[in-house]
């Protein structure tokens, strides 16, 4: 295969990405690590991008017939455009939305506006249809009420503040949660349309002004699925390496590892805040993220997600 010079790929991920890679001879897991899990998303974009050129073949789907298991589930969405792995871990989260399900609104909070509008048009081009339009349909009661806008939103980005609307929506959110009223149109406002900046300026006013952190406020009915939902989108939209921190440890040393969120953390954070997860992880833990995934993982998928969180060895 000739390495076109535009890719600037070394010589060994042209050979890698040959024909007889994929011809039956069983793909080189190693090789695979090697080169996917140390490219950034334009240059795994333009791996796929020059493998189509070059045989007509789509990267993935050949990828999809030779991995297996786990190992090819991390493999698969690491390599996948962001926009399209929202897009896709959405629509699967649609399909599967659950109590304890948030990825929906962990992609909602966590993404950039412009990120999560990509999601939106991304998920429009392959499933024809609109994300919000399939929230709406798969959610109902407060859920539906918290996620359509949240899914929907675009938010601005600036660091500016406007301290007298924080302290008056500060108030509103306690009036609010004072009265049980958690569900209600105010709180959904505020949470789905204020910058994260005005929002921390918000909370912080809430806590000096009423003693507590807001979410200490919502934890006194800790069977309501609700609340849960809207103390991990405070969270998400505040302190988002905490809330991971604490979805990378349930999944990890709960009986069984739940390694379909595992996956899903390492993959999509690994290129976004991923050394803050890690101290936030060390800090909570009193040990690496990296010794407890060697420790509950094994064999490639082990080496996928080390690599990808930077673990120097893998």
């Amino acid at each position: 295969m000739h390495c076109p010079a535009a890719l600037n790929l070394s010589t060994v991920s042209c050979f890698f990405f040959s024909s007889s890679s994929f011809a039956g001879w069983g793909t080189n897991e190693g090789l695979t690590i090697s080169i996917l899990a140390h490219r950034n998303a334009a240059q795994r974009n333009l791996i796929r991008k020059v493998y189509a050129e070059a045989y007509g073949q789509d990267l993935l789907k050949d990828l999809d017939k030779e991995l297996s298991s786990d190992f090819e589930g991390a493999v698969l969405l690491w390599t996948l455009d962001p926009a399209e792995r929202d897009a896709y871990l959405a629509n699967e989260a649609t399909k599967r939305f659950t109590s304890s399900n948030w990825v929906l609104m962990e992609i909602a909070c966590t993404r950039s506006s412009h990120e999560l509008f990509k999601v939106r048009q991304a998920y429009h081009a392959r499933y024809k249809k609109s994300l919000e339009e399939d929230v709406a349909y798969h959610t109902t009661g407060d859920f539906r009420k918290l996620l359509v806008p949240l899914v929907s939103a675009f938010r601005y980005e600036g660091e500016e503040v406007n301290t007298i609307l924080a302290k008056s929506e500060a108030k509103i959110l306690h009036e609010k949660i004072s009265a049980k009223a958690y569900s209600d149109e105010e709180i959904i406002r505020i949470l789905t349309t204020r910058s994260k900046a005005q929002l921390n300026a918000t909370l912080n006013h809430y806590n000096n002004a009423f003693g507590n952190a807001i979410n200490k406020n919502l934890k006194e009915e800790a069977d309501n699925d609700f609340l849960k939902l809207l103390r991990a989108t405070i969270k998400c939209l505040t302190y988002p390496e905490k809330y991971f921190e604490k979805l990378l440890r349930l999944s990890i040393k709960k009986l069984g590892t739940d390694e379909r969120a595992l996956t899903r953390v390492v993959t999509t954070r690994a290129e976004v805040d991923m050394e803050r997860i890690k101290e936030e992880y060390h800090r909570r833990n009193s040990v690496t993220l990296d010794r407890d995934i060697a420790g509950d993982t094994s064999g490639d998928y082990e080496r996928m997600l080390l690599a990808l969180i930077g673990h120097g060895d893998a």
